[in-house]
């Protein structure tokens, strides 16, 4: 097959993005595909002309290294100049292929703008299309939608931009922003004086942010494929919460595959996932996260992703390996499972 992998962008998770992308295409070429890697923003001028000349299968040097802090996107725009979130070439190489890997995470690339872009150029693509990304990429939209399903969500509340701080804001709390993920702009606030601080980091990100009630728990996550659950992963970070640098460095992070649960809890997080699934309206696959309270047994969704991780230490690949599946066959099933709503 002629596949194009887009990663990049302009999004906070620009950098694990590339990673993502890095190791997606060398995958895939390693299994006989043409591939061709593009930066969403940063494009491929010489496309524009030969789009198929773009795609090979020779492996790149080495994968691409998350960095312990988000990229600095200014100088990326420095670099190509210009608003439009589409680079040179991009849509011209995505349009030559048989199917483009959507290596993307965060921002354009997963809020659904990119999916009916392509749409409404007849790209075939993996992943969610764009009303199940836009449903998922907003976290007040998603917890409506999942309570209206009976699926429990921490409580809390949105605040947007410009709004008063409401006095009654018990501790601790959760403070993160609306939309995006790997955890930017997320902090967990204990002590009064540190709410102003956390909800302005928020609000660095997004013009809303919700403030969510802190629940002593333990945290999971499960992968939907195809509308069904893959086994549970549960995370342990060895200092602090799960943020941004304890997810993509290796080491920080104790990630156990399947989780340590009984076979019941087991049950009813997976069968929370599909549900999840069907809520928010995803297709092809997924991840979604969840707390498992100490005290009552309760589980909290908390958020889902379409377009999940795929470095060396994202937690989809892992879940893979736990069902005797490897990388490159991953990446065949994501597509393979993303090709079925073109053949209805």
């Amino acid at each position: 097959m002629y596949i194009a992998v887009i990663c990049g962008g302009l999004s906070r998770e620009r950098d694990v993005s590339i990673s993502t992308g890095t190791c997606a295409a060398r995958a895939l070429r390693q299994r006989g595909h043409h591939v061709a890697l593009a930066d969403l923003f940063l494009g491929d001028e010489s496309a524009r002309k030969d789009p198929r000349a773009a795609f090979t299968t020779e492996q790149p040097a080495e994968d691409y290294r998350v960095r312990e802090t988000e990229p600095d996107l200014e100088a990326v725009r420095r670099q190509r100049g210009g608003d439009s979130i589409l680079g040179p070439g991009v849509i011209e190489i995505c349009r030559a292929a048989d199917v483009t890997f959507l290596a993307l995470h965060g921002a354009e690339g997963e809020n659904g703008k990119l999916q009916a872009c392509l749409d409404l150029y007849g790209v075939p693509y993996t992943g969610s299309g764009y009303l199940g990304s836009a449903l998922a990429m907003d976290k007040e939209l998603s917890k409506i939608m999942m309570e209206r399903a009976g699926i429990p969500v921490p409580p809390g509340i949105t605040l947007r931009r410009g709004e008063a701080i409401p006095e009654d804001i018990s501790l601790p709390c959760v403070v993160k922003p609306c939309s995006g993920g790997s955890s930017v702009g997320t902090s967990i606030v204990r002590e009064e004086k540190d709410l102003l601080p956390a909800l302005q980091e928020a609000f660095a990100c997004d013009e809303a942010v919700l403030v969510e009630k802190y629940i002593k728990a333990r945290e999971l996550t499960v992968g939907i494929m195809d509308g069904r659950a893959m086994p549970v992963i549960e995370i342990i970070p060895k200092t602090g919460f799960y943020d941004y640098k304890n997810k993509y460095q290796a080491g920080l992070t104790e990630e156990i595959c399947p989780a340590r649960l009984t076979a019941e809890d087991t049950r009813r997080v997976q069968r929370l996932a599909e549900r999840v699934y069907e809520a928010l309206h995803l297709e092809a696959y997924g991840r979604a996260d969840f707390l498992l309270d100490e005290s009552d047994g309760t589980i909290y969704c908390m958020e889902a992703n379409t377009l999940p991780g795929m470095t060396p230490t994202s937690l989809i690949p892992q879940m893979a390996m736990a069902e005797g599946m490897d990388y490159g066959s991953l990446c065949e099933r994501i597509i393979e499972v993303s090709m079925k709503k073109y053949r209805k």
